[in-house]
Formats: C-alpha cells, sequence, structure tokens
C-alpha cells in the first residue's frame, strides 16, 4: 500500500449541487467505517490491533478502527489494509471478497469517495471453543 499522504481525504461535491466549500473526511474516520463493515462480516473472527488497542479494549472501550489501515495510492485514491482472523470452517476466499465488497460499499455509502484497493490480510484463524459437558 502506498504512504499516507495526507490526513484527511476531499469528499467531491455531489453533481447537480451548489459548491459551498471543502468538505474533508479524516482518515481516522474511514478507518472506522471500515472497521465496523468488516466486523459485520460472517466469518471473520476479529481484527487485530496493537497494545495500544489492547489496553484501550480493557477499560471497555470499543476500538472500531483496529486492524484497519488507511492510506492513498499514487493516483490519489483511498486505499485500505485490513489485518483479520477468520473463522474455522469459513472459506478464506469468499470471507475476504466479502470484506472488500463490504468496506467498499459502506465507505462510498456514507462518504461518496471511491476505494482504489482494499486488501486484506488473513493473519490467523480463530477456533471456537466448545463447551465440554460433564456427566454426572
Amino acid at each position: 500500500m502506498a504512504e499516507k499522504v495526507g490526513q484527511s481525504f476531499v469528499q467531491p461535491t455531489p453533481s447537480g449541487k451548489e459548491e459551498l466549500g471543502k468538505i474533508e473526511v479524516a482518515a481516522e474516520v474511514i478507518e472506522v467505517v471500515a472497521g465496523i463493515a468488516v466486523n459485520e462480516v460472517e466469518g471473520i473472527a476479529a481484527t487485530r490491533g496493537n497494545i495500544a488497542t489492547g489496553v484501550v479494549e480493557r477499560f471497555g472501550k470499543k476500538v472500531h478502527n483496529k486492524g484497519i489501515k488507511s492510506g492513498v495510492t499514487e493516483t490519489g485514491e483511498i486505499a485500505i489494509d485490513v489485518f483479520c482472523s477468520v473463522k474455522y470452517g469459513h472459506a478464506i476466499p469468499k470471507v475476504a471478497k466479502e470484506v472488500q465488497s463490504q468496506i467498499r460499499q459502506a465507505i462510498f455509502n456514507m462518504t461518496a469517495l471511491e476505494t482504489a484497493e482494499v486488501n486484506v490480510h488473513i493473519t490467523g484463524i480463530h477456533f471456537e471453543k466448545e463447551e465440554v459437558a460433564v456427566h454426572e
């Protein structure tokens, strides 16, 4: 992915509307939208965070942009990198394609910005813990 050039993305003025000024969407907003979209995909177990997000979550705050990085390509378009783990038993290619689709759609619906690329990095497989019933 390309380096993060700016801290915000300029939103285009909708066609047929009078331009009243510039609208900028912060990179963190794009990352939060993408993070929420990824967590709605069936088969995603979790997104990968760092030590800071782990500490924040222990205090009860939900970090929606955990495991999401946004940047700008050489052509000035949005590029997203998603780092996540998949639940065991789900088809990785199918889940990854759904993640790409959900993120693109969510970002476009909320910001009217097109996403050039959504790179999905599967960092692990999550196995469900089965509870063993004790028979007496």
